[in-house]
């Protein structure tokens, strides 16, 4: 019998079932951070964190489950004292922190001290201070709150008396040019610091008037009484 004559059928197509197929990325899968990199964010996740519960509040564990990581994680960038508290590792992460923001206060005021006359070096040491403040709330909250018991750096006076120090030598040539006792520069200078970062912790919660008008005040207070200073004051109230 004739071989069945079959109508006449394209050849079938190679089955993909079991083809590889390429595969997609996984969704919010993220680039593996670099060390460097890590450490940057446990700092600015500890930057927040302090800034708006203050140093004492925060823990270790809170600290790692805002950046996403577990604790050890933390212990391996900034090291422990205690594993069980972590307060170590806290206390070194804070320490971090407050270094980086005082000098970065300290580097926006020396920028701006650049005017040929005494009165706009005033005015611009205010501005530096109420701009850093602007720019760097969260660092400018930290700064005024109270240092960890131990630390011996990093408190708000601390700091004013760091800026002091530079604004005293600027005082000191002006004195020595009024004929007024150079001596007494760093005592002005405190005072005038003062006065600013003060004004500036108000002016942090507050945010009226403007920065502008702000430091137009202080800058009236302080240089008009710079320039009517006596050279040798005296009580005037009786004892």
């Amino acid at each position: 019998m004739d071989a069945e004559i079959r109508p006449f059928e394209e050849p079938q197509k190679p089955s993909t079932k079991h083809r590889a197929q390429p595969v997609a990325p996984l969704k919010g899968h993220k680039k593996r951070m670099s060390a460097l990199e890590r450490r940057e964010q446990l700092l600015e996740v500890g930057k927040e964190l302090f800034a708006t519960r203050g140093f004492e509040a925060v823990t270790v564990e809170e600290i790692a489950a805002a950046a996403g990581v577990s604790k050890p994680i933390i212990y391996e960038h900034f090291g422990t004292s205690d594993s069980t508290t972590g307060a170590g590792a806290k206390e070194s992460m804070y320490a971090v922190i407050v270094d980086r923001e005082i000098a970065s206060l300290l580097q926006t005021i020396e920028k701006s001290l650049n005017g040929p006359h005494p009165r706009i070096l005033v005015e611009q040491a205010a501005m530096g201070f109420l701009t850093y403040i602007e720019e760097n709330t969260e660092g400018f909250q930290i700064l005024v709150r109270d240092s960890p018991i131990g630390m011996t750096s990093g408190s708000f006076s601390s700091l004013i008396s760091d800026i002091a120090i530079r604004v005293q030598y600027l005082l000191a040539r002006e004195f020595k040019t009024r004929k007024f006792n150079p001596r007494l520069a760093p005592l002005y200078a405190q005072s005038l610091v003062g006065m600013v970062a003060l004004t500036g912790q108000w002016w942090l919660e507050t945010r009226k008037p403007s920065k502008e008008e702000v430091v137009a005040h202080l800058v009236n207070l302080a240089w008009n009484g710079l320039v009517a200073l006596e050279v040798k004051p005296e009580l005037k109230s009786k004892h």
